[in-house]
């Protein structure tokens, strides 16, 4: 069996599933989110050492949340998190949402994840009304099959390492149906290049030209194991986080998408290096959206998932920097090295 990139070699490629991206460029900041059709079982996986998250604890699998309405994925930091109020509010507006007894009304579940962007120069003087709740909202309002990368949705303000960091997607279709994609915003901490050279380190996972048409690293090269030159540093070395979403298109448990997610959070580590540290806040969730059933052994066919997935994650955390472009002095890949 082999695994090839979906027609769109994005997220949306996993049947079911939507996404809308929102941007101020002049607070350079964002927010995405992902929304399936119908409520999906979900998982995250949270390896960061400093994340700022919403309802992810509800997503435990010994937990009542088995399933969501969306995920949101925002800029902003702690202001962030306001968009996934605002989807919400929509969601709910529109029936969308955990069904309660006795009542007319639903509760959506929206878990979310924030990315620091506070700093990268944009107009953050927003004083009482940040411009999450209005993101979150257009966000929700452009949810489709096709969205941009690069300096988009959640990427808009992002940086990694050295160079300007963006949202990326990515997917992977098998001989046998599955689907697996994957949505990242890239800010992270660690570089994504390897040492002295302009290969990014999951150069070997390229599929056509996504990264542009990597070559490996020149004959005899060796990986200077300290810490790179081109990470962030100084004043801006606490300014992380990559947050995505893994989706595919069979029927897990909730326990079983957690293996996945735990499995897809290795794909940041195949891109990135440092990856996971003390001040990034890591979070990656998954998505089933049921389209199809589970094939036995199911341990053997969650563990295909898993490693799909983390290739998936790794190809959308690296083309989110290759798509991303310079924004002031947050200087692109393709400007960095010509």
């Amino acid at each position: 069996m082999s695994a090839r990139p979906g027609p769109l070699n994005l997220i949306t490629d996993v049947p079911g599933l939507g996404v809308g991206n929102a941007e101020d460029g002049d607070v350079l900041t964002g927010v995405t989110v992902v929304v399936p059709d119908r409520r999906a079982v979900a998982a995250v996986s949270l390896r960061g050492g400093a994340p700022g998250t919403r309802e992810t604890d509800a997503l435990a699998p010994e937990n009542l949340v088995d399933a969501v309405d969306a995920v949101v994925l925002s800029g902003g930091s702690v202001y962030g998190l306001d968009a996934a109020g605002a989807v919400t509010a929509e969601l709910g507006a529109t029936g969308r949402g955990y069904t309660l007894a006795n009542s007319s009304l639903v509760a959506p579940v929206v878990p979310a994840a924030i990315l620091f962007d506070l700093t990268n120069g944009g107009a953050k003087a927003w004083g009482r009304e940040p411009p999450y709740r209005r993101l979150g909202a257009e966000a929700l309002a452009k949810v489709g099959r096709s969205f941009a990368l690069g300096n988009a949705g959640a990427g808009m303000g992002a940086r990694t390492g050295a160079y300007k960091g963006g949202l990326g997607s990515a997917s992977l279709v098998t001989d046998d149906g599955l689907v697996v994609g994957a949505v990242v915003a890239a800010n992270a901490f660690g570089s994504p290049v390897m040492p002295g050279t302009r290969t990014f380190w999951a150069y070997a996972l390229e599929q056509g030209d996504e990264f542009g048409g990597q070559a490996p690293p020149p004959r005899g090269y060796r990986i200077d194991l300290d810490l790179p030159d081109d990470t962030k540093r100084g004043p801006i070395a606490r300014t992380n986080t990559s947050i995505g979403v893994v989706a595919c298109n069979v029927a897990l448990t909730p326990s079983e998408a957690k293996r996945v997610a735990i499995m897809a959070s290795d794909g940041f580590a195949r891109a990135c290096r440092p990856i996971h540290t003390a001040m990034d806040g890591d979070a990656l969730f998954v998505l089933a959206t049921g389209e199809q059933a589970l094939d036995e052994p199911r341990p053997l066919m969650v563990s295909r998932i898993g490693m799909l997935a983390a290739d998936c994650a790794a190809r959308a955390l690296t083309r989110g920097v290759y798509e991303a472009r310079s924004i002031g002095a947050l200087r692109s890949y393709h400007d960095s090295f010509g």
